[in-house]
């Protein structure tokens, strides 16, 4: 058995899916466990970008079975078009090597045109939502009264149902959000007749497939979408996503024990961003930021959004580490720091002369914090093209030795630019090892 959880331990955006896609290349399973299309991921191949928002990111490795966890909501229409796309550029997706969960719950119209809406309404304290109907998608879950990709077995079963959610949204943006949208239930049902006529096929048990690979030996990769720091309790609360987003997550979006995981990695980038609203105590302001997000292409590969930028923040990395037990950390994008004189990596936080070493509990205690900084020298070679730790410059290895002795965590990897081959090992725990041997 041999199973490991991929998580992104900051923000969200830190390259995960490039990750996952090296380590595929000896994997029997991807599964994404949690999330929806409101999560991006981007993988480079031959110089070829393929941006995924749902599909786990093994589907490119036509060897690899992929499942799409029950802890995943699933706009459907979003996802045949993916398929599509990703068809057309040559891969083979079909029932058996794509799985989707029978327990997973989907994502409708009514789900975008509430989250549209309430953001609306909030105004200036909006939290930054993608509008993708991912968040009353989990309240529905969490109600018991949400549309699972089970019923796309038998629709007739669901359709006073899915009526009975359209009546009632329609009453909450027009009675509670004072939106002048509105869901048309034929509209909705037509549509969703035909996905389930495409989707039933790919509907199984997940739960049990994924137990029976790894007594099987099979080797397995949990997929997580956005950060640890955007956990929907362990998170920078409000500004969180609607999920749980740490490694513990895997073992309940997919329907396994705990006792078959063999590790977590945890994504890190040589710097932060972070997309929308929410406390970001190392962003850098003005035309370093600007410059940082250019040359790091800082978009949001599903929303285009500018996502903020800042110094690498050890105090944030060290909760990540410890609510998901985070074995070592791959940190990515090296190269974009090259050119830089000085770089900074943040070891605390003050206010009032007084050290604050963890991520406060609320919005309010994050007035007056200032982060603390250690200086290190920065390198001006272009390491885009290195491929071995050893032909690193000096600057770059002291650089990342320090930042693993700051979060007291090995880095295994690192990661100088998006491609495949741009990915340098450092030092690999055993079970990583094992996937790529």
């Amino acid at each position: 058995m041999s199973s490991i959880v991929i998580v992104g331990a900051q923000w969200g955006d830190e390259g995960k899916g490039k990750i996952v896609d090296v380590l595929t290349e000896r994997a029997d399973w991807v599964v994404r466990f949690q999330g929806g299309n409101n999560a991006g991921h981007t993988i480079v191949v031959d110089g070829v970008k393929t941006a995924l928002s749902l599909l786990p990111s093994g589907i490119l490795r036509p060897h690899v079975k992929c499942l799409l966890g029950a802890g995943v909501v699933l706009n459907p229409t979003v996802l045949l078009s993916e398929i599509d796309r990703v068809r057309a550029a040559g891969a083979n997706i079909s029932p058996g090597r794509l799985v989707i969960d029978r327990d997973a719950h989907l994502v409708l119209d009514y789900h975008v045109l509430v989250d549209k809406a309430r953001e609306l309404a909030r105004g200036a304290s909006k939290i930054g939502t993608t509008g993708r109907g991912i968040g009353p998608a989990y309240e529905d879950r969490s109600q018991r009264s949400g549309i699972r990709c089970a019923d796309l077995l038998h629709p007739a079963r669901m359709r006073e149902r899915v009526r009975a959610h359209v009546d009632e949204k329609n009453k909450m943006l027009k009675l509670i959000l004072e939106s002048k949208a509105h869901v048309d239930f034929d509209e909705v049902w037509g549509r969703l007749e035909q996905e389930a006529a495409i989707l039933a096929p790919f509907v199984g048990n997940g739960s049990r497939l994924i137990f029976d690979a790894l007594r099987a030996g099979e080797r397995v990769i949990f997929e997580g979408a956005q950060g640890v720091l955007l956990d929907q309790v362990h998170g920078t609360y409000p500004y969180v996503t609607s999920s749980s987003t740490i490694a513990g997550s895997a073992t309940v979006g997919v329907g396994i024990g705990p006792k078959m995981i063999n590790s977590v990695l945890g994504i890190a980038k040589a710097y932060c961003t972070r997309v929308g609203e929410g406390p970001f105590p190392t962003e850098m302001v003005g035309d370093l930021g600007d410059d940082v997000r250019t040359r790091g292409r800082e978009f949001g590969t599903i929303t285009g959004r500018p996502r903020r930028c800042g110094w690498f923040d050890a105090v944030a990395m060290k909760r990540a580490i410890r609510t998901s037990g985070i074995d070592s950390v791959i940190l990515t994008k090296l190269d974009v720091l090259s050119g830089l004189p000085t770089l900074k990596l943040c070891t605390s936080y003050m206010r009032g002369g007084e050290v604050v070493d963890d991520l406060p509990p609320s919005v309010e205690d994050y007035e007056g914090l200032e982060a603390d900084y250690l200086e290190v020298a920065g390198w001006s070679e272009d390491i885009s093209g290195v491929r071995t730790w050893d032909a690193l410059p000096r600057n770059v290895r002291a650089f990342v030795e320090t930042l693993s002795k700051l979060i007291e965590c090995p880095v295994s990897f690192v990661s100088v630019g998006p491609g495949r081959e741009a990915t340098i090992p450092v030092a690999p725990p055993s079970v990583v090892k094992e996937f790529m041997a």
